[in-house]
């Protein structure tokens, strides 16, 4: 008997051993993950000026840019999962937000929404109007709110590059890529339009480098530097690294960037046009049923005198083959505006209607920041299929 509690004591304390060390392992490659993403990362207050657009890299790493200080900053929030989607719609998301910062739905301005893919919860950045104070909002299945701690963080700051005392106006986009994180922007020169590339891992302290952009705008027939891209995704054709953006009065163009040279100027090539008086907002691609799609919202500021819908947010989905078109620039497909779909693999997307900012959840859903006769819901939806 005295034998049997001893090995029974034994196979115990082994059990515990490989437990402990496989838990140790899972943790210190969780940790080498984030270590290849960022380097020399700093605690404590990321000093956020101007909260803006986000969106996610692997291990729950949230960019934000930081247009106050023209950075982007790279946050650990350690959310790493599992997925738990939202479960039911969230009513007067802008009030409830208002709330916890102290004032009325008045006084705050709604930067961006983004879904961390590792847990489904929803962050959402936001500024309060009367002194400038900014957060990052979450919400997590039950819809419960919580604000991310951004004076007790693990981080790291990337300023963005900048020349001869020039002036970053904007970041209208953060977006990771492979070996980069890409962001988009607008300078006070020019060639005014930017694509800024920063290496991984991202360092505390340094900057990337910075390429100039010229497209070739379809509903104004022309080429233009100064307007800036309003949303994009980094993308891949035949092992090629690309840039897909969208511009006002609204071109889709793509930038190759795989192997351009530091300082270049780059000239996007326009794919289609989705027609003039639109604002790009956000992107993101899904798949479904063997095709790639481009999913894009856009606020129609034209849309008291020629409105498209019932709503002056509204969006529509682009088959990716578009993205390798023989015809572009000049010769780029126009989606035909007074019809739901044409041409054939460009349509507008009903559940995007009064959708002021839209994020992937997964190729089958969506998550909605939804315009409620003036309230804003939070929700799930279904992509097309």
């Amino acid at each position: 008997m005295r034998r049997f509690h001893l090995f029974g004591s034994c196979l115990a304390i082994l059990l515990t051993t490989a437990l402990y060390f496989s838990q140790v392992t899972t943790a210190d490659a969780e940790t080498n993950d984030i270590v290849a993403i960022l380097a020399n990362v700093q605690e404590g207050d990321t000093g956020i000026k101007r909260v803006g657009r986000m969106s996610f890299a692997p291990n729950g790493v949230l960019l934000v840019a930081d247009i106050g200080t023209a950075s982007v900053v790279a946050i650990d929030t350690g959310d790493t999962g599992p997925v738990k989607k939202l479960k039911a719609r969230v009513n007067d998301v802008d009030k409830k937000i208002a709330a916890a910062l102290g004032t009325n739905k008045e006084g705050i301005n709604i930067a961006d929404m983004a879904v961390n893919p590792a847990s489904g919860k929803i962050y959402v950045s936001v500024q309060r109007k009367a002194d400038g104070l900014n957060a990052i909002i979450t919400f997590d299945q039950n819809g419960k709110l919580a604000p991310l701690n951004l004076k007790e963080a693990r981080y790291v700051r990337v300023p963005l590059p900048v020349e001869d005392q020039k002036k970053i106006a904007n970041i209208s986009g953060v977006e990771f890529s492979k070996d980069r994180v890409l962001a988009a922007g607008q300078s006070n020169e020019e060639f005014s339009s930017r694509i800024y590339s920063l290496p991984l891992p991202l360092t505390h302290g340094k900057s990337g480098e910075v390429y100039s952009t010229e497209t070739y705008h379809v509903a104004h027939g022309r080429w233009e530097t100064r307007a800036p891209i309003q949303s994009f995704i980094p993308y891949q054709e035949e092992g090629e690294d690309y840039i897909v953006g969208s511009f006002a009065c609204t071109p889709i163009a793509k930038f190759k960037i795989s192997d351009i040279q530091k300082n270049a100027h780059i000239k996007g090539t326009s794919v289609v046009e989705l027609g003039s008086g639109n604002r790009p907002v956000d992107m993101f691609t899904y798949e479904k049923n063997g095709k790639k799609w481009l999913i894009t919202n856009t606020d129609r500021f034209h849309h008291s005198r020629r409105p498209l819908g019932p709503s002056q947010y509204w969006g529509v989905r682009v088959n990716m083959d578009y993205l390798s078109a023989d015809k572009t620039n000049e010769e780029a497909a126009r989606r035909v505006v007074t019809q739901e779909k044409g041409p054939n693999g460009i349509e507008v997307v009903k559940a995007l209607f009064f959708a002021k900012h839209v994020a992937k959840l997964s190729n089958d859903e969506m998550v909605i920041l939804r315009d409620n006769e003036g309230a804003l819901d939070l929700e799930v939806s279904a992509l097309p299929e």
